[in-house]
């Protein structure tokens, strides 16, 4: 199994490279190749979006999800962000995956690190969410964390859950990175899972009801 170094080492690569185009056989008579895929890629400067962004975040918007902090070691001190878009991928290895923008700030240095820890909110947790949502500010201030188990990576305090991972894979999705984390550790806090946990839907933070 590839080491923590081999990780960053891996992460880092994909930040460097540009990938390289797409090519498609000739079509027949103007019909698509079986199985063909339409090419991925981003909106040029002066061109029209196919869908308008604000309708696409709006409806979007009506899907609810959890929040969490991804959080990670590095040699200038803990980097984190909060992260919507966080899901399990596989049991068997065990795989979560997250997406980071490409123009943050933050992922770099996640990606330095090789690992990160996946810190689930619960419902009182709204204000340490504003706190990692934001850029430039020093985000670990005031805030209570101590070492994962296996990667180092910051362990918030009084999180419902917690998952200790090593980068595994990176893609590339439009204008975001999809990584890939196989889980190295994991572990709850049933005290503060007891709260429930924190949602996002449409614009807002809300807490489970049943």
């Amino acid at each position: 199994m590839m080491g923590h170094a081999g990780m960053a080492a891996a992460a880092v690569r994909h930040l460097r490279s540009t990938g390289a185009p797409a090519t498609t056989a000739p079509l027949a008579a103007g019909a698509p190749a079986p199985g063909a895929r339409p090419p991925l890629r981003a909106v040029r400067d002066g061109e029209r979006a196919p869908l308008d962004p604000a309708e696409f975040r709006a409806v979007l918007g009506h899907f609810a999800s959890g929040v969490t902090i991804i959080t990670a070691p590095g040699p200038d001190g803990p980097a984190g962000f909060a992260c919507q878009s966080f899901a399990s991928l596989s049991l068997d290895p065990p795989l979560v995956v997250f997406m980071a923008g490409r123009t943050s700030t933050t992922w770099p240095r996640i990606a330095r690190a090789g690992v990160f820890c996946v810190n689930i909110l619960g419902a009182g947790q709204t204000a340490l969410c504003r706190a990692f949502a934001v850029s430039g500010a020093d985000k670990f201030a005031g805030v209570r964390h101590s070492p994962a188990p296996v990667t180092g990576s910051p362990r918030l305090a009084d999180v419902p859950a917690w998952i200790d991972c090593a980068v595994h894979a990176v893609h590339t999705g439009g204008d975001h990175h999809l990584v890939v984390g196989r889980v190295e550790a994991l572990g709850t806090d049933p005290s503060s899972a007891a709260a429930g946990p924190l949602l996002f839907h449409r614009g807002t933070f809300g807490r489970f009801e049943s």
